[in-house]
């Protein structure tokens, strides 16, 4: 599934995050912990920030000036509306081309979207715009093993991959990365999340 296949699901379902029972603190204390381990603030770019604008306030409260980009343009619409002076990205994470280097990225239940094949070239870009020191936290499948799939659950038919739990490590590592916390929190799900620093050498 293309990422803008993904883009086109998520424009349909932007009502789940908008109803009354959205949990707002999904992932606020995994994002807490990996600002602990931030030297300095600065820019910080949310890959796949939906519309909720719950990391831009969190990252903004720490002092950052925070960036957003999305695939769809429905959650963009809202994001925008709901803060109006945060610059925002109409993008795709893959063809994205980074423009600064940031101290903070994140990317929340969305790089899991691209294709299998663009885990590691994605995963290398973003390292790569991350200043040294710099903190990424990003969530992933974590699976034993690299894979793939397709479901429904949320309605419109959405795609998942993985490059697996020691997949992704291994590559923060030979990235020059340190890894500051992997964590399942979702356990028994297989919801997984890694904290890494990019090398200040």
């Amino acid at each position: 599934m293309d990422p803008s296949d993904i883009g086109k699901a998520y424009d349909q379902i932007t009502h789940l995050w908008q109803r009354p029972g959205f949990d707002r603190s999904n992932g606020i204390a995994q994002h807490q912990r990996a600002l602990a381990f931030a030297s300095k603030a600065g820019f910080a770019l949310d890959i796949g920030c939906g519309c909720t604008g719950r990391f831009i306030s969190l990252l903004g409260q720490h002092g950052f000036s925070a960036e957003g980009l999305d695939v769809s343009s429905q959650m963009l619409r809202l994001a925008k509306a709901r803060n109006p002076e945060v610059p925002f990205y109409h993008a795709d994470i893959c063809t994205f081309a980074f423009e600064k280097r940031y101290a903070f990225i994140s990317a929340w239940d969305s790089i899991w979207h691209l294709p299998l094949a663009s885990q590691e070239p994605v995963l290398r870009k973003i390292v790569a715009g991350l200043e040294k020191g710099g903190v990424f936290i990003f969530s992933f499948g974590g699976t034993d093993a690299p894979g793939e799939m397709q479901n429904r659950h949320m309605g419109p038919e959405v795609y998942y991959s993985t490059l697996g739990t020691n997949g992704f490590v291994s590559l923060m590592l030979a990235l020059g990365c340190q890894i500051k916390h992997l964590e399942f929190d979702q356990y028994p799900e297989p919801h997984a999340y890694l904290v890494v620093q990019k090398e200040s050498d």
